[in-house]
């Protein structure tokens, strides 16, 4: 039996990025104020308006949490980019700023958010072969565990009155409006959606439509509490994934892209070729414990909602 009490307003975080908006027009009409912390300009569409804030100081915006509901935080600057000096301390700060700044805000709130539901990456495990992983297994070593690491040291270590607290170490998220799967259509649909380096390295996906469901799940479920593997139950080998797109795209055989012209590609286009080379093999045990039903357990059925309308194609 899960304990779920009612959600009328929720703060997200960051909410303008895809992920955000995704979570945004899945939230169900019960929840009448949807609250956008963005970067950008104030403004109203529908329930939800965008209330502007710069991620790390404190402003007019922490009166939008005082008596809110959830917060959902999903900043973070993007990882696709080359892993300079300079963009890895951005990539760092955006995230541990964002959590240091809401929980101060958190405090202050006489009446302040029950729940904080908290992305974080899968990527915390490191580049790990063909080893099935899950929340119990250890955190890798580099600059992306460390990363995940600090980000959700911020969280935990936050001094919150009665603030239930669920971090998600989300996968390879694939959505219709945003994400890597537009380019990654966009290129298979062109003839170059081969396998990738060697293709033996795991990707572990995610719908978006399931990773709304959980979020929403840890909005009003009380049973959830800390670390859980967002994922869906069906990783793929790199080779098996990108068959699966082509099918999905109906478009052949396509030719292998080798890892050194996967690196010469990636620093043309100015990221880092490791996004396409590592990979790790992800179980979401929890959630499947606690009887979390996907909706796109398969993957050649959620590449099939996603690009049957070309929608992640333009």
């Amino acid at each position: 039996m899960t304990n779920r009490r009612p959600v009328e307003r929720v703060i997200i975080a960051g909410g303008s990025g895809f992920l955000g908006q995704s979570l945004a027009a899945a939230l169900p009409a019960s929840v009448r104020d949807v609250v956008i912390l963005t970067r950008g300009a104030p403004k109203s569409v529908g329930r939800v308006r965008y209330v502007t804030w710069d991620a790390k100081t404190l402003g007019a915006w922490t009166a939008e949490l005082e008596g809110a509901d959830a917060i959902v935080n999903v900043v973070g600057r993007t990882v696709d980019c080359r892993k300079t000096p300079a963009n890895k301390k951005v990539i760092l700060e955006s995230r541990v700023d964002s959590v240091n700044v809401l929980a101060a805000a958190h405090r202050q709130c006489e009446h302040p958010p029950r729940v904080w539901v908290q992305s974080a990456t899968a990527h915390i495990y490191g580049d790990t072969g063909d080893e099935v992983l899950d929340e119990s297994s250890l955190i890798g070593t580099g600059f992306a565990p460390d990363v995940g690491r600090a980000w959700e040291a911020a969280l935990n270590n936050a001094d919150l009155i009665d603030c239930r607290r669920v971090i998600l170490r989300i996968s390879f998220v694939l959505g219709r409006n945003g994400g890597p799967l537009k380019m990654l259509s966009r290129l298979a649909r062109v003839g170059l959606g081969g396998t990738i380096g060697n293709g033996r390295h795991y990707m572990s996906w995610l719908h978006e439509d399931d990773l709304n469901a959980i979020i929403l799940r840890a909005i009003s479920d009380e049973a959830m509490s800390g670390v859980y593997i967002a994922t869906s139950p069906g990783p793929k080998t790199n080779r098996n994934f990108m068959a699966a797109l082509r099918r999905a795209v109906h478009r052949p055989w396509s030719p292998p892209a080798p890892a050194a012209m996967v690196r010469v590609g990636a620093f043309l286009m100015r990221t880092d070729p490791e996004l396409a080379l590592f990979g790790r093999r992800l179980m979401p045990t929890r959630l499947l414990r606690e009887h979390f039903v996907f909706r796109y357990p398969s993957l050649d059925e959620a590449l099939r909602s996603l690009l049957a309308d070309g929608s992640s194609e333009s």
